[in-house]
């Protein structure tokens, strides 16, 4: 987990310097969060931004009480997994620090309303489609046994008529998303405002 220290290290200085600024809802995840630099303006000012690196859902594991636990938010939302497919690891293993977070959550931050974006479609890992929609019905699955969670799911809307996804939807790159992607992010997380924002 090295080489994400040095950006985690700058999140945590950032949060000493917000000290007292109140209980946030927290977006919390890979690049997917990270660069969504419009977030403020696409959704609300309101929301802080913990993305970091290209991250795994392994590693929001790992960091989970650096980062998220000091910010003590009202809510959480989470988005990684896609990188751990990428990187060759398997459902199951993606499944379990999926459990893993949402135990730290319930044991830390209580009842709080913990929300997980589904596992985007992208052109880059168009290979990967079969895998990334097991895993979301897998961690669908598993959030139906905790009342706190809920799954917000773009999987069916970043996807064409063919079953394809959605390349104007992306850099590039064809693996991070652009203005128009997170635009469609923003109109679906408006439809649980009700759950990021409690107060």
């Amino acid at each position: 987990m090295f080489w994400y220290e040095e950006e985690v290290q700058a999140l945590e200085r950032a949060a000493r310097d917000r000290a007292g600024a109140g209980r946030p809802p927290v977006f919390y995840g890979s690049s997917s969060i990270r660069l969504w630099d419009t977030l403020a303006e696409d959704f609300d000012p309101r929301v802080l931004n913990l993305g970091f690196g290209g991250s795994t859902l392994e590693a929001c594991d790992h960091f989970f009480h650096r980062l998220i636990q000091p910010e003590n938010p009202q809510s959480l939302l989470l988005y990684a997994g896609d990188n751990d497919l990428g990187d060759g690891r398997s459902e199951q293993e993606v499944l379990g620090w999926f459990r893993s977070i949402a135990d730290k959550v319930a044991a830390s931050l209580g009842d709080i309303p913990f929300g997980f974006v589904s596992v985007k479609p992208s052109p880059a890992r168009a290979s990967l489609l079969d895998r990334i929609q097991r895993v979301n019905e897998m961690v669908r699955h598993e959030i139906e046994s905790r009342p706190a969670a809920y799954f917000v799911d773009v999987f069916p809307e970043m996807l064409d008529q063919a079953g394809n996804p959605r390349g104007e939807l992306f850099l590039e790159d064809g693996l991070h998303m652009n203005h128009d992607g997170y635009r469609l992010w923003s109109d679906t997380l408006n439809l649980y405002r009700h759950r990021i924002f409690t107060h």
